[in-house]
């Protein structure tokens, strides 16, 4: 009781609650992606192969082939390799896709109550006038035409990315890095079949 009062008279107490329940989010979710992603051997087996390939194709780009006909060969191997990887990525990104089913359900859960606990009330100020959308959605449902005053939703949308974002480097969750090349679940499409 002592320390919840001694919170509420810090000038920042309730930026500070909106970190920390950011951070303790972020590390509930790495949690159940770790039980549900991380830790089962599809996933391992499907980050070597993305690792293995990207290396090899980044190996075979940075050979110089002489003849011509070295040269064909060489696109052809480029292109199996890279459609290989292409199709691990994508594997990997639907293998993810089920746990981030549930990670949203937390995150939903948490900002609902956030947004009960929070609603129209001023958790920080911005150091600068936000411009256009930037500025709704930093003032959002907040009274006043103060433009500086901070919103708790975009604090926390701010902290989970950034908290989240480098939880998972952190801790070695980041997704391969032949991964993010490959273009995962939704690629562009290839410039060489039009």
């Amino acid at each position: 009781m002592a320390t919840t009062q001694m919170l509420s008279s810090l000038k920042y107490s309730d930026s500070l609650t909106v970190v920390g329940i950011s951070f303790c989010t972020a590390v509930v979710c790495e949690c159940i992606s770790w039980i549900l992603i991380y830790r089962t051997n599809s996933y391992k087996s499907l980050k070597f192969s993305i690792d293995k390939a990207s290396k090899k194709l980044e190996t075979m780009k940075t050979e110089n082939p002489t003849k011509i006909s070295n040269k064909k060969s060489k696109t052809k191997k480029i292109d199996r390799v890279e459609t290989s990887l292409k199709e691990s990525s994508r594997d990997l990104s639907l293998f993810k896709f089920k746990s981030g089913a549930v990670v949203a359900l937390v995150l939903f859960v948490v900002f609902g109550l956030l947004n009960s606990l929070f609603e129209g009330k001023v958790v920080a100020k911005l150091p600068f006038k936000p411009l256009g959308i930037v500025m709704k959605m930093s003032h959002r449902g907040l009274q006043g035409d103060d433009s500086t005053d901070c919103s708790m939703a975009f604090l926390y949308f701010l902290c989970s990315i950034s908290i989240r974002t480098n939880l998972q480097k952190f801790l070695g969750f980041s997704p391969p890095r032949g991964a993010a090349a490959a273009g995962g679940l939704f690629p562009m499409p290839d410039p060489k079949t039009n």
